[in-house]
């Protein structure tokens, strides 16, 4: 197979789509975020790249809670919204209608319409030239009963809105079952 070299580029995929809350001037608000990950399994955490100019990006420093929401692929509507208008300029827990709730930190609001919400807490920044990355400790997670197999979370049931870049720029949702991790490795002769 011939490959063609391409440069530097985020060739990443799928991209998990994020709605990161955030209490600014004393409301909630929330942004849309795909540059984040895993940072950590013991204990918890997690990465999130925020471009400085955003509107959410004065509520997070070190030491602030937030909150990192994941939708479903049915909520690609109102979660594109929160990341092409400003909370500067619009309220967009009224505008999406919005269904806010508060956990263990008090101050990491929560949308309850996303089927898993995690209450984090910043504990590194790490300034690139076009994001900050936020490592953050993953302090709660609230699930949505709907989206539980045998009570544990279920994936395939949360259904997660998953992003590619350009040049498709589209919303996708992740596809069918291709084997079992951990066991299809052990079948190759």
């Amino acid at each position: 197979m011939n490959k063609v070299t391409q440069g530097p580029q985020t060739s990443f995929y799928p991209l998990p789509v994020l709605v990161i809350g955030a209490m600014v001037d004393g409301k909630p608000n929330f942004m849309t975020a795909v540059y984040g990950g895993l940072a950590n399994g013991k204990p918890p955490m997690l990465t999130v790249g925020i471009v400085r100019s955003r509107y959410t990006w004065g509520a997070i420093k070190v030491g602030a809670s937030f909150s990192v929401n994941i939708p479903s692929a049915a909520q690609a509507q109102k979660v594109d919204f929160c990341g092409v208008e400003s909370g500067s300029k619009t309220d967009k827990v009224a505008r999406c209608g919005f269904k806010v709730f508060y956990g263990d930190l008090e101050t990491a609001p929560m949308v309850e319409e996303c089927p898993v919400n995690l209450e984090c807490v910043a504990t590194h920044i790490i300034d690139f030239d076009m994001h900050s990355l936020v490592v953050a400790d993953i302090k709660q997670t609230h699930v949505s009963e709907d989206c539980l197999t045998d009570g544990a979370l279920d994936p395939m049931k949360v259904d997660p809105l998953v992003f590619l870049t350009a040049p498709a720029r589209k919303y996708v949702r992740i596809g069918g079952v291709v084997g079992d991790a951990f066991k299809i490795g052990k079948e190759l002769p």
